[in-house]
């Protein structure tokens, strides 16, 4: 193990002791990361100090693509330097929590919850982590205060801010309550937890006045500009294509692509293309998508199922090593059930790779049992077999992270797509971890896994990503504003304007994120075909899918590279 590497990790777990409770490591369970001004120039330093480190231990001119443990850990140490490198450049930047309260808020109402929705210690034990976590909000949305400073703030940021701060107060004034009461603990513990649940969200009013009275930043604060978003396609992805040559690609891909959905609909609708517009037919056939759900009774056996049938037909075809990690899907929490619809609350939230479970939970809202037909036709069967089981229950996520945690040889490969507060650990993680989700759907549509519908939808994905990835370039190069990014997600992909909007704000929170879906699925799908021709008859599906999961999450281009030098 290199003593490097054990510096940087030390160095990242006490920076960011919220990722380091969901990684599970929990040393830092009852601290906040230090986000004060002063905290922030301590930071950089301590950055450059573990790049220094880093560089010297592992030179950049001995990152060999072999297998021995020095060449692993000259990898690893160039994907940490890569990780500084944006951390330092964000921090510093209009894009960090110099400038965006959503992080805050984020970072304060999950480092509680963190504690809460996993079983990893005895709840007494819990209790006191999430006491003291509680005691530091008020100074750390104090502090936010501060490192923000009196200008002013983009809309969309400060309108999830808000959204997250009314969460927090629902979380603390009417969550906390039912957490105590679900096992057996100390009542002095309870006490200090109560006692800081009524300051902490006392502090988020605060914070929500303070937030209130901010004046609205122009478009162009939405946008990173070219310069930051380069070094993350860079330096973050690894990808060696430009930014116009990927914009190019993807527009060009666009029009196929939405022809395609189209002449899909038309024909899912058993429409002639006289009798309805082709622009109109995904709109008819999204109500039979929607009308094709289960029935109440049946709702959460048919995520069961239909994870079940993934996994047989998987095995099956024998297309990947699926081990024996099982998962069920249950309701929300009923200490996190209010709060969750305000939150970034993920239904599959990762296991955390340094904590033992032998059962992972996925987590669905509870039917409203007065009329659970809007949550049904949103929770149709296309949506549980798609998102819910393959992209994320099944051979998705929950393959890929096992794969990680497991086989990588990689020590940041085995942590980096963790979710966390706001996002993953590590934005190195994105292409690998997103790029397999959604290939792994393209994979159960070859298999013959989907129904004509759920193909549909499928269909209406592919447009997705690719409208993602256009808008997430367009918005941060400043040829797209947010209102243009918008727009266009509803007359692409026909979303509703609140959801275009949601969409358009993540784009604009996290730069070169949108483009990693297609960029991972793609890449992907490119070196499984370029395998294939240089391979030949030897070439092996599931060989190809275990060697490309055992690296763990590190970007998808970067894999390629080791891949295809290694077949060479």
């Amino acid at each position: 193990m290199s003593g490097a590497l054990d510096r940087f990790f030390d160095h990242y777990y006490r920076a960011r002791p919220v990722n380091a409770t969901f990684t599970g490591v929990h040393d830092y369970d009852d601290a906040l990361p230090d986000w004060s001004v002063e905290g922030l120039t301590a930071f950089a330093a301590d950055a450059r100090r573990s790049n220094a480190d880093l560089l010297d231990a592992h030179p950049a001119s001995a990152l060999i693509h072999g297998k021995d443990g020095s060449s692993l850990d000259a990898l690893d140490a160039d994907l940490a330097r890569r990780y500084l490198e944006i951390a330092v450049a964000e921090n510093e930047g209009s894009h960090g929590v110099r400038a965006n309260p959503s992080l805050w808020t984020g970072e304060a109402v999950f480092s509680v919850i963190s504690l809460m929705i996993r079983p990893f210690a005895p709840l007494d034990q819990r209790l006191i982590a999430a006491a003291a976590r509680l005691d530091a909000i008020p100074a750390f949305l104090g502090h936010a205060r501060a490192t923000i400073g009196e200008g002013a703030i983009p809309e969309p940021w400060a309108a999830r801010a808000l959204r997250e701060c009314e969460g927090a107060q629902v979380l603390l004034e009417r969550g906390v309550e039912p957490w105590l009461l679900s096992a057996p603990h100390d009542g002095a513990n309870a006490a200090r937890v109560r006692a800081g649940a009524t300051r902490a969200a006392g502090a988020f009013g605060t914070f929500t006045g303070w937030l209130r009275e901010r004046p609205a930043a122009g478009s162009d604060a939405l946008a990173c500009g070219p310069e930051f978003f380069d070094l993350l396609l860079a330096r973050g992805h690894h990808c060696a294509r430009s930014r116009a040559a990927l914009l190019f690609d993807a527009r060009s891909r666009l029009a196929g692509a939405r022809a395609t959905l189209d002449a899909m609909a038309l024909d899912a609708m058993a429409l002639d293309a006289m009798a309805l517009d082709a622009g109109g037919a995904w709109e008819a056939a999204q109500e039979r998508i929607a009308a094709d759900h289960p029935q109440a009774d049946d709702f959460f056996p048919a995520f069961d199922r239909t994870w079940r049938a993934c996994r047989a037909l998987a095995a099956e075809r024998d297309v990947v090593t699926w081990p024996d990690w099982p998962i069920r899907y249950v309701p929300y929490p009923e200490w996190t059930r209010e709060a969750a619809p305000y939150l970034y609350y993920l239904h599959y939230r990762s296991p955390a790779p340094s904590d033992a479970a032998a059962m992972h939970e996925y987590v669905v809202p509870p039917l409203d049992e007065r009329d659970p037909e809007p949550q049904l036709r949103a929770w149709n069967h296309a949506a549980i077999t798609l998102n819910h089981v393959v992209h994320h229950g099944a051979i998705g996520h929950h393959v890929q992270n096992w794969h990680a945690y497991h086989r990588a040889r990689s020590r940041i490969g085995k942590v980096a797509a963790v979710d966390c507060a706001s996002r993953i650990g590590m934005f190195c993680a994105g292409t690998m971890a997103e790029g397999w989700a959604c290939y792994a759907t393209e994979l159960m549509e070859e298999l013959g896994f989907l129904s004509p519908l759920e193909r549909l939808s499928q269909q209406h994905t592919r447009v997705r990503l690719l409208a993602r990835a256009i808008a997430d370039i367009e918005l941060h190069q400043r040829s797209m504003t947010f209102d243009d990014a918008v727009r266009f997600y509803v007359d692409t992909l026909a979303m509703p304007e609140a959801a275009a909007r949601a969409e358009a704000t993540k784009n604009s929170m996290f730069p070169c994120t949108g483009l990693m879906y297609w960029l991972g699925t793609q890449g992907i799908l490119d070196l499984r075909e370029a395998l294939r021709r240089r391979r030949g008859a030897a070439f092996s599906l599931k060989a190809f899918h275990d060697e490309l999961l055992g690296h763990g999450s590190i970007p998808v281009p970067l894999i390629a590279r080791l891949m295809l030098a290694e077949a060479a």
